[in-house]
């Protein structure tokens, strides 16, 4: 009777513990460690349309790291023999707000060629990840980071959206606001569907 008693304590205490060890498994496991940001692209037809840059800042407002920005935008195209200018140069309307915030002018060709891409030539989903590293590869600090995608949709018709997080957060979504400079019902589609999420 007596073995039965500490055997039958044993076990209890056992599956008291379980959901202490599993809480505490999850919670580790919860931390986020990376951040996915994906959207649709349609392509549009004409000048002027499908630029986009995607963009972590820190909370001085400072880019810690292009994740991509369109290669118009950063080498812009040669014409009539003449030598390429970067496109933010030719049309001032070109993701303007990531060429003010990362301080396009003070880079050097190679810096930003480190965080070009090629524009799509097709539409369909285009997914980026942070790892919470700087533009030199290293770790940030912990702390609170926004999340910025902005779109040329046409000339002056700019869409950003923006969601604020923390690197210390579990993984889940990233509430998004957006910002429209001028509307444009031709153009609209041509990013849809953004979302952030930490993983």
């Amino acid at each position: 009777m007596r073995k039965t008693t500490i055997v039958t304590a044993v076990l209890a205490g056992a599956l008291l513990l379980i959901p202490a060890i599993a809480q505490n498994k999850q919670g580790k496991a919860g931390k986020a460690k990376s951040l996915e940001v994906s959207f649709d692209y349609q392509k549009q037809a004409g000048p002027g349309s499908n630029q986009y840059a995607v963009w972590i800042e820190n909370e001085k407002g400072d880019v810690v790291k292009t994740l991509f920005v369109t290669s118009y935008t950063t080498k812009g195209r040669a014409r009539g023999g003449e030598p390429a200018k970067r496109g933010y140069i030719v049309r001032p309307a070109c993701v303007p707000t990531w060429v003010k915030t990362v301080k396009a002018d003070d880079q050097s060709d190679q810096q930003l060629d480190a965080v070009t891409g090629a524009t799509p030539q097709a539409g369909g989903m285009q997914t980026f990840t942070w790892d919470f590293t700087d533009q030199q590869g290293k770790a940030v600090p912990q702390g609170n980071y926004t999340i910025k995608v902005e779109a040329t949709l046409y000339f002056d018709s700019d869409i950003i959206y923006s969601g604020t997080f923390s690197t210390k957060d579990k993984a889940g979504d990233i509430n998004l606001a957006s910002t429209l400079t001028k509307e444009d019902e031709k153009h609209k589609d041509m990013v849809t569907n953004v979302k952030a999420v930490l993983k």
